[in-house]
């Protein structure tokens, strides 16, 4: 299968590199220039509780290759989707799969706006702790679960197939018919975690068992279950703090994408994340006072940095 991945930064990477050791066609699409440099040259060096491997791939470079792709893979943070989305109409073929990955809720319509609904699949990867170390190099803490389903009319087979492509890759990867619980199901772990880390600079271990950052990471947790039970998705979660603690356990060193982001100048991705619980809420005449504070507290911190292009956009 030749596979594009738009967006190469950590977990793109970790996608990159494991699809590409199963013998995909792999074309690697960053907006570092030092990073994808150093993967043409030298290979791309993937490291992760299963050791370390130095992996080719078909290319590397800041610019998408020429179409048509068999699947392509949107890894970028929440807010360069749209940007990310203008190069899909140049790597489309009469069959080509788009699968968004994204933290948090809502990319996947921004997309929908480009290419046709029917085309578009969801992705879910939960428990990877990614991080880009060096130019060239990938490290992962963990690798529990990744989760694909049809956005709109896609056929659950073409969902089946790009899950097979995952899993003779090494994923745990499976197609589900219910993508929103899923999605629901990791955003209920990452409200726990991604602004409580953010703002304090702790690893999610750290968090889950500090005296007083703990009880703010399981509240954000509970609120975010009682919103989606209270808008109807049909989580399987019974017990959400036991949900976050697991999620925690399997990787306590792990520092959230959106702590990276903070610690880099970033703009983070807090407000698809923790932001989202709110934006939920309200629509059905609800408060989400827990993860509306730690959003807002996450832009305070980013609206206090000096703008710079560089980050991309300004805090929201």
């Amino acid at each position: 299968m030749s596979i594009a991945i738009v967006g190469c930064g950590a977990m793109g990477s970790v996608y990159a590199g494991r699809l590409a050791s199963a013998g995909h066609d792999v074309h690697m699409i960053g907006r570092s220039p030092d990073h994808v440099g150093a993967v043409a040259e030298h290979g791309l060096t993937v490291r992760g509780p299963d050791g370390e491997r130095v992996v080719q791939v078909a290319s590397a470079g800041t610019s998408p290759p020429a179409g048509p792709i068999d699947l392509v893979i949107l890894a970028v943070k929440a807010a360069d989707v749209p940007t990310a989305a203008t190069v899909l109409p140049g790597l489309m073929g009469p069959s080509t799969v788009v699968l968004t990955m994204q933290n948090g809720l809502g990319s996947a319509e921004s997309i929908a706006d480009v290419v046709d609904a029917d085309r578009l699949a969801v992705g879910i990867a939960s428990g990877f702790g990614a991080s880009v170390p060096e130019s060239g190099v990938v490290h992962h803490n963990a690798m529990r679960a990744v989760r694909f389903g049809a956005y709109a009319g896609l056929a659950l087979p073409a969902v089946e197939t790009v899950a097979e492509a995952w899993r003779a890759a090494g994923f745990d990867a499976q197609a589900v018919e219910d993508i929103v619980a899923m999605q629901w199901e990791k955003l209920i772990c990452n409200v726990a975690y991604s602004a409580p880390c953010a703002l304090t600079g702790l690893t999610v271990g750290e968090v889950m068992d500090h005296d007083d950052v703990g009880p703010v990471s399981r509240a954000a947790a509970v609120e975010a279950f009682d919103v989606a039970r209270a808008i109807g998705v049909g989580i399987t979660v019974d017990d959400p703090i036991a949900h976050v603690r697991a999620f925690g356990a399997s990787m306590p060193n792990a520092k959230p994408s959106a702590l990276q982001d903070i610690e880099a100048r970033r703009v983070s991705e807090i407000p698809v994340i923790n932001g989202a619980v709110p934006r939920a809420a309200a629509r059905i005449g609800r408060d989400a006072p827990v993860n509306d504070m730690l959003t807002r507290l996450v832009r305070g911190v980013e609206s206090s940095w000096p703008f710079d292009g560089a980050q991309g956009a300004k805090p929201r």
